[in-house]
Formats: C-alpha cells, sequence, structure tokens
C-alpha cells in the first residue's frame, strides 16, 4: 500500500461467524498466493472465529477496494491519507486501528476551541494531554517514550506543555460530554458533589450564576439534563489545576445558560491565567467563548487530523466551507451553507387540533404551568423555545397524554410520535431491528434517502442500541419517531449531541418529512438556528425556571423570536462570509441598535 493509506478493520463489526470470509476469499493479492488479509488467531477462551488483519505493506490500497465492497458489515475501510500528512501521526491505537494526527495547543490564560465531527479523535487528544495516555507516534508495536515525544514536539507550541506532561507536572479538571452517567458514578446530593470540587473557593458564585442553588439538595439521580450540565460546569470550574477541558457545555442549555457558562469560562481564562480547551457544537457559543480554534477533520473512527490553531471567525468559517486555507485542504465536498432569509411565511392551513387553557401543577407548589389556549395547524411545523424548568416538556406530555392536566382537555384524539427529551433506548436488540419494528417503509428507497441517510444511520444498523453513544442514540431515536405513523409529530430537543453537520442534516431531514409526508410536526429545541430553519410559527414560554411557567399562543417567526430573545437580552447578527448567526457582545454597538429597533434575530 502506498505510504499516504492506511486500512483500518472495525473489530466491533466483523463478524466471522457470519460471513464465509469473503474479504479475505476475494482479495487479489491473497488469490496470488500473498498473505494481505489474514486471521488474528482465535480466542481459545471464548471459541470465537477469528477475526481479520490486513497487511498495509501488501494491500493495493484504495484503488482496489475489494474487500470494502464484499464485506457485508461494513467493517473494512481503506482510505488514502491525505497527501498532505507527511508526519508520522500522534497516536496510532494498533494495526488497522485508529490513528490521530496533530494535537491542539492549550495556552495559558486563553480558550482554545475545537471544532470538529464526533469520533474524529478528540478524546485521544485529551487524554494525551492529559497524562493518561503516553502518544506512541505511529510506532504501536514499540511506544517511544516521553524523550522522544518531546523531541518530534521541539520547537511547536506543544514543546513546554509535553515537557510538563512528561514530568507529571499537568493537573487536569474534565467535565464529560455525557453527563447524564454521572448518576451512575456517583450516589449522592449536589452539594456533597460539589463541596468535593471546591479547591478555588469559588463555589458559591458558581452556583449563584449557574442557578443551582434550587437543587443544592436533591438527590444527582432525581436532576434532569439541563440541572446535571450545569453541575457538571460548576463541579469543573470550582477545581483548582492546570488545564481544563470541557467536552460540549451546551446540551440540555438554554441559550441564557450557555452564554453564562461561556462567560465564566472566558472568565477563568482572562483572570487566573487557566488554560481551557473546549469541544463545542454550538458554533454561537464557541464563536463567543474561544481565543483560538483547531478543525478538527478526517474519516470517523478512522483517523483523525487537528489543525494548527487558527483566529476562531477564519476557523469556523473554513470549516463551514469545507475548505481549510492554509492546509489547502478539502475536508468536505459540499459547504455547510447557512441561509440568511427573513422569517418564513406564516402558515394559514386547517387547525389539526385546538387546545383550551391548560394546568398542570407539581407537588405542593413546587412548579405550575399555564398554557394558553391555541392551535396546532395542519401541516406546519411549530418551534417550542424558552428557558430550561419552565415547562415545554410539560407541554409535550400533556398533549402526548402522559401527564394528565389539572385543568383543560388535553385529549386529542390523535396519533402521536414522540421523541422525549432524553433518549433511554436500551432495549437488547440491534438497531435495524428496533426500527424494522416501528414502520414497514424500513429498507425501502424513500425511507433510505430521506431519512437513514441524513441521519448517517448506516453504518450503525448492526450495532446494539445500548451500544451506541449519545449522538448515535440521538439519531436512530429521531429516525424512529419520523418512521412512526402519526398525525402529530413531537421532537423535544433532537439537536442535543449531534455535531454540526450531524444538525445540519436532521434539520434537513426532519423539515423535508414535514413537507413531502404533509405532516404536522412540533419541535422543541435551544439550537436557535434549528428553529428558525425547521418552524413556520413559534410558541414562547416564560416565568420563572423551576417555580411557574406560562405558554403564550402560537405566533408568527419575527413576533415569537423577538419576544424569546428580549427576555434574555440577546441580540444576533449575520456573519459577512457565510451568514451564520452570531451573539453580538453584551451593550457592543450592535447590540444596542437592535435592541432599540426591537429586532433581535431577523435584523435588516
Amino acid at each position: 500500500m502506498a505510504d499516504d493509506s492506511i486500512a483500518v478493520v472495525d473489530l466491533d463489526r466483523c463478524q466471522p461467524d457470519r460471513c464465509n470470509y469473503e474479504c479475505k476469499n476475494y482479495c487479489p493479492p491473497n488469490r496470488t498466493g500473498k498473505e494481505c488479509i489474514t486471521l488474528r488467531g482465535e480466542d481459545a477462551d471464548e471459541g470465537q472465529p477469528e477475526q481479520i488483519h490486513i497487511s498495509e505493506e501488501i494491500c493495493l490500497g484504495e484503488t482496489c477496494g475489494i474487500c470494502v465492497e464484499k464485506c457485508p458489515f461494513d467493517a473494512i475501510e481503506i482510505i488514502n491519507l491525505p497527501k498532505e500528512l507527511q508526519d508520522d501521526p500522534a497516536h496510532r491505537y494498533g494495526e488497522n486501528a485508529f490513528s490521530l494526527y496533530g494535537l491542539p495547543a492549550p495556552q495559558e490564560g486563553r480558550v482554545t476551541g475545537i471544532l470538529g465531527p464526533n469520533g474524529i479523535g478528540k478524546t485521544t487528544a485529551v487524554r494525551i494531554l492529559a497524562g493518561e495516555l503516553e502518544p506512541n507516534l505511529g510506532r504501536y508495536e514499540e511506544s517511544p517514550g516521553w524523550d522522544e515525544v518531546l523531541e518530534a514536539y521541539r520547537g511547536t507550541e506543544l514543546q513546554d506543555y509535553i515537557a510538563d506532561v512528561r514530568e507529571g507536572d499537568v493537573t487536569v479538571a474534565r467535565k464529560p460530554q455525557y453527563v447524564d452517567q454521572i448518576p451512575n458514578t456517583f450516589d449522592g446530593n449536589t452539594r456533597q458533589l460539589l463541596e468535593r470540587t471546591n479547591e478555588r473557593g469559588a463555589l458559591d458564585d458558581l452556583v449563584e450564576r449557574l442557578s443551582i442553588e434550587p437543587v443544592m439538595e436533591q438527590s444527582i439521580d432525581d436532576l434532569s439534563g439541563g440541572e446535571l450540565q450545569r453541575v457538571a460546569i460548576a463541579a469543573t470550574l470550582a477545581r483548582d489545576t492546570d488545564f481544563y477541558f470541557l467536552d460540549e457545555i451546551t446540551p440540555y442549555l438554554d441559550i441564557g445558560q450557555r452564554v453564562t457558562a461561556a462567560r465564566l469560562i472566558r472568565e477563568l481564562a482572562e483572570e487566573e491565567g487557566k488554560s481551557m480547551l473546549v469541544v463545542e457544537h454550538d458554533l454561537a457559543i464557541l464563536d463567543l467563548l474561544a481565543d483560538t480554534l483547531h478543525v478538527a477533520y478526517g474519516e470517523p473512527g478512522a483517523y483523525g487530523v487537528i489543525t494548527s490553531p487558527k483566529s476562531v471567525r477564519n476557523g469556523i468559517n473554513e470549516y463551514l466551507s469545507g475548505y481549510l486555507d492554509n492546509e489547502n485542504m478539502r475536508i468536505r465536498p459540499n459547504p455547510i451553507q447557512f441561509e440568511e432569509h427573513a422569517p418564513r411565511t406564516e402558515t394559514h392551513g386547517d387547525a389539526l387540533v385546538e387546545y383550551p387553557v391548560l394546568t398542570k401543577s407539581y407537588g405542593d407548589g413546587e412548579f405550575s404551568l399555564e398554557v394558553e389556549a391555541g392551535q396546532i395547524r395542519e401541516n406546519e411545523v411549530l418551534g417550542i423555545v424558552g428557558p430550561n424548568g419552565i415547562g415545554k416538556s410539560t407541554f409535550a406530555k400533556l398533549l402526548t397524554g402522559n401527564l394528565t392536566p389539572d385543568e383543560g382537555d388535553a385529549d386529542l384524539d390523535l396519533e402521536i410520535s414522540y421523541k422525549p427529551q432524553y433518549v433511554t433506548i436500551d432495549q437488547p436488540m440491534r438497531v435495524d431491528a428496533f426500527l424494522s419494528s416501528i414502520t414497514d417503509q424500513f429498507g425501502s428507497s424513500y425511507w433510505n434517502t430521506e431519512i437513514a441517510q441524513p441521519l448517517q444511520l448506516e453504518r450503525i444498523m448492526e450495532q446494539n442500541l445500548s451500544d451506541l453513544s449519545g449522538g448515535e442514540r440521538q439519531r436512530v431515536a429521531i429516525a424512529a419517531c419520523l418512521s412512526d405513523s402519526a398525525d402529530l409529530y413531537v421532537l423535544d430537543e433532537p439537536s442535543a449531541h449531534l455535531d454540526v453537520e450531524q444538525r445540519v442534516q436532521a434539520t434537513k431531514a426532519i423539515r423535508r418529512y414535514a413537507e413531502q409526508q404533509d405532516a404536522t410536526v412540533m419541535v422543541i429545541d435551544h439550537d436557535i438556528y434549528m428553529i428558525d430553519l425547521l418552524a413556520d410559527r413559534l410558541m414562547v414560554f416564560d416565568g420563572e425556571p423551576a417555580v411557574r411557567g406560562r405558554a403564550g399562543k402560537p405566533q408568527p417567526m419575527r413576533d415569537g423570536m423577538n419576544e424569546f430573545l428580549a427576555n434574555l437580552e440577546v441580540t444576533f447578527r449575520r456573519d459577512e462570509r457565510t451568514s451564520r448567526p452570531r451573539i453580538n457582545k453584551p451593550e457592543s454597538q450592535l447590540d444596542r441598535q437592535q435592541k432599540s429597533e426591537g429586532e433581535y434575530y431577523y435584523a435588516p
């Protein structure tokens, strides 16, 4: 194989007990007597059939690709690496395994961002920077050791940092990506968890600004996703360490909470000189909090490349365009385009359902919701926005019949397909079996084109539901919701844990399904741009989080967006090059101008 090619075998997908080794039998070098695709050796304990490995020295490379085509489980990838990758990888996990090229460079007193798809090596990079994983420079059979690694990075931005890692002088605080797993590792209440981390003496300020006080005495098991996210951020920022890594700070947080978290991270970097590394898929928040940006690209699960640092604006715009200027590298055939448009013309279709005034209270005055009477129209996408803890998910559950209102009749006599906010699909079955049990359209040309492909389901069809990552579960849950036959489709926070490209594809899939199937869809989400692209009308919730909520009747997009963002005192502008939404700095000239004009999002 050429020096710029690699072979990757996904051992979780390789299932020799269900095939006849087509890859090995049809391999051209094998058929001439060479040992290109061979067997790894049988597992004597479990008696499992032998999986394969591929000799990269003998393999003909991507120009052949016969093994890739013949494998019935999509377990093999033969990839021609970009010719610009002249250096050895920072780390490779083994033969036919994932390789990472490049590392991010944390800097004291600055926030470094990483932008890229899931499965591209960001976690590997952080493990190296934390000293948990010794980089092998691609020499997986015999690791070179830290001295040689330091020599390899001499003269780069990472030289001093790698030296400190080698000496064990770097302490790390890390916020995990999937905060819903925290209750599995900690048994106690919020106060007990946070007081263990209060090394800087800043806990009281963090609790107040992140609005955690109401849940301080609650068990971690009882917290919502948004509450867990804020607790995880507070626990991380309360630590006193050299290096802070925060993996996705925005899932389950509303716009106001996202801005607050971004400001806390920036303050810690600027006022105390800490090194901050943030992985984030909300471009508006990443733009707001980062000083420099690394773009990550490659083939998820096969190899990843982390670029040298770029300015935040240029890095985001280059990522969206699919072309990296300094690297002279095309990382995507088509750009991710943000449409700058006036609010979508309001539809005036017949009412699918009219609902009366609804009220719902929990416990002894713990929380109360009041919903104004309104209607959901046929063939529209209704967006639902508002702060966390204000009753949006409660409203969805009232409509679906999962909750009974205290006042009003919510029996809509409708077939409703519901994707809940927190996806817990743990049935002991494979993805393809799960989805095929929902719809008789599974595997049809339409289903494959309009649902499976945009949601990137092909490569996870034969995985078990319990083995999926958070982002994979989210995509399966969206597909399951859209695949069911219903009068009303309700999706609660479909953007959570999806990367930028996956969010764009999911948005298009939902909108196209609504238009082509004349479906009525209700979407609850904190991603403002997703709501803007999807919705025909907007329903705004306000009130006092965790105390009382009020839901107004559906209204035109411009009116709804202005009401919602005015409550948060946040305005958006458009990037001149890509038209992507960007948050204005508070009290900037543009922020003041848009507020005075009452145009918080659709600025002229």
